[in-house]
């Protein structure tokens, strides 16, 4: 990666370790990217601030995918989802209170999260291979955020920026797949007993499964495949919603039960 895409990642990471959000990096990364590759330049950026959390003691357990909406994928352009890492100090218990200082510029979204027994290394997998290699289902809740102000972003702001990850919250009641209906399964999520989101698993690419066989696939041809006992955030089943302290959100998805985001007092601005 060139020297200007790397200061690009150095003030990612520096934002999300001061807490100031940056002005949208797009134009930068397009200007600078070899080829005019946008999106591998924002992917490389991606790459380079999670190398410099692995090597600095960090555990990769998981991706997330985003963009799974085809609306959202519509007002961004794009025809595809994107990915993320996901980190085991992203990781929140159900109902545990979030300190307000993690955070920035918090959205919630309910998810349905796969774990895998089993590696996903083939070049092109099947809906069949990922079933196979699920160990179980998981209600979630992923608390999104951004590194870039106002959220402000396109699909390259997004990618360099680790596919806006923030936080995760994983339920407590594995499921088998075998007892779900992925597709067909309904979310609601609540805001302290009023209604904030609804969906359902076909608003994820038709089927939470579609996405993790486009992460599986995607992930394979980049030579870094999933292995077992990843956690795949497969995207949003309902539309996200803006975060304010004191919140609790509470997302039931039918089949899997429920999960609670607990959400602290403010405390320095982030």
């Amino acid at each position: 990666m060139n020297l200007r895409l790397a200061l690009i990642a150095d003030e990612l990471r520096e934002a999300e370790r001061s807490g100031q959000p940056i002005a949208p990096v797009r134009d930068r990364i397009g200007q600078f990217a070899e080829s005019g590759d946008l999106l591998s330049a924002a992917y490389a950026i991606q790459q380079t601030n999670t190398q410099r959390r692995l090597d600095a003691g960090g555990r990769l357990v998981g991706r997330k995918i985003g963009l799974t909406s085809l609306a959202v994928q519509r007002q961004l352009g794009v025809d595809s989802p994107d990915f993320g890492a996901l980190f085991a100090d992203m990781a929140v218990g159900d109902g545990e209170e979030i300190a307000w200082s993690r955070l920035m510029q918090p959205k919630v979204e309910a998810e349905i999260a796969l774990v895998l027994e089993r590696d996903l290394a083939h070049e092109k997998h099947t809906v069949a291979d990922v079933i196979s290699a699920t160990a179980y289902a998981l209600p979630a809740i992923e608390v999104v955020g951004s590194r870039i102000a106002n959220w402000d972003i396109r699909l390259a702001d997004t990618v360099a920026d680790n596919a806006s990850s923030g936080l995760f919250v994983l339920g407590t009641r594995p499921v088998r797949l075998s007892r779900l209906d992925l597709a067909g399964c309904g979310m609601a999520m609540e805001r302290r007993g009023d209604q904030v989101s609804v969906g359902a698993g076909a608003a994820c690419l038709g089927n939470p499964l579609n996405a993790a066989v486009w992460l599986a696939d995607t992930l394979a041809r980049l030579g870094t495949p999933l292995k077992a006992g990843d956690v795949l955030m497969t995207g949003a089943l309902g539309p996200m919603v803006v975060a304010q302290p004191n919140d609790v959100f509470s997302a039931s998805i039918e089949g899997l039960g429920s999960v609670s985001a607990v959400f602290g007092e403010a405390g320095e601005a982030r």
